[in-house]
């Protein structure tokens, strides 16, 4: 069931080129602490959590916008999201509406 669950939320990088698309389900994600982070999470019910692939992570300081897979589609709007960091810490999950306002990054910050 994980795996699964996890192939469903895949993510990419988003291009250039796709950054403005109307059929891109897309998302920003800062990074405001000192830590890259590794991975992100997300849930819909802060049970199961799916792993997003984010390639090397997120530097410290950078924002990344992240594009949904096509796959996620018939999934809710509202779900959970949290960080792991290099350092082996996770973020509190924090519930967001991924349907509205796409383009205010989801800042992860020191605790």
């Amino acid at each position: 069931m994980n795996t699964a669950r996890a192939a469903l939320l895949c993510v990419a990088f988003a291009l250039p080129a796709f950054a403005g698309a109307a059929d891109q389900w897309h998302f920003k994600v800062t990074n405001a602490t000192e830590t890259r982070i590794t991975k992100l999470q997300v849930s819909e019910d802060k049970k199961t959590w799916g792993d997003f692939d984010i390639g090397r992570g997120i530097a410290p300081g950078k924002t990344e916008t992240l594009v949904w897979d096509s796959s996620t589609d018939d999934e809710g709007c509202e779900q959970w999201i949290r960080a792991r960091f290099s350092d082996g810490s996770t973020s509190p999950p924090s519930k967001q509406n991924f349907c509205e306002d796409l383009d205010t990054p989801i800042e992860f910050t020191e605790e």
